[in-house]
């Protein structure tokens, strides 16, 4: 299971687990370690295209992967023609962020934090515009394959990539 801090990056202070099903995206930023070669260790962030731009090994396909998977596949790549016998570990440092757009006073993008909601993310984008629709809300969350349409509520837990759209009421 990988490590993320409260605020967005990894400190030993505020370290909640992440779920060992999470699947890397576009935004995420990790911590690559290869013990004994710093050289080969570092931070990165998984590009638009879903990879990692990795010392000797470059372009890495880390989109829809768990941090064991990608720990699993930079191992291999690095033996047996660079290394003997590789330790690697993957954490992440911060997730992609999150977008709130509709019937909010700054609609964009924010940084996700664990744990968050709908209505902490309606307070990040400003509060509701006073034509909000508070019921009609809906997310957007993208799946390995597809995205998934979900009817929501100010108590709905927001995930990274998570689009939500705050309706507009018609009277």
């Amino acid at each position: 299971m990988g490590l993320l801090g409260v605020a967005g990056v990894a400190s030993a202070e505020d370290l909640v687990p992440v779920p060992d099903d999470y699947r890397l995206a576009a935004g995420d930023q990790l911590r690559v370690s290869v013990y004994g070669h710093d050289d080969l260790s570092g931070e990165f962030e998984v590009d638009g295209n879903g990879q990692l731009s990795l010392p000797l090994i470059q372009d890495m396909d880390a989109a829809n992967k768990t941090l064991n998977e990608l720990e699993i596949d930079i191992t291999n790549a690095l033996k047996p023609d660079y290394l003997k016998n590789p330790k690697v570990s993957v954490e992440i440092l911060s997730y992609r962020p999150f977008y709130i757009v509709g019937e909010v006073n700054a609609p964009g993008s924010y940084p996700y934090v664990s744990g968050m909601t709908v209505i902490n993310g309606v307070a990040l984008a400003g509060g509701f515009t006073y034509r909000a629709q508070k019921t009609r809300i809906k997310i957007i969350r993208d799946r390995t394959n597809s995205k998934q349409e979900i009817a929501a509520s100010a108590d709905t837990e927001v995930m990274p990539g998570d689009v939500i759209e705050i309706g507009e009421r018609f009277f």
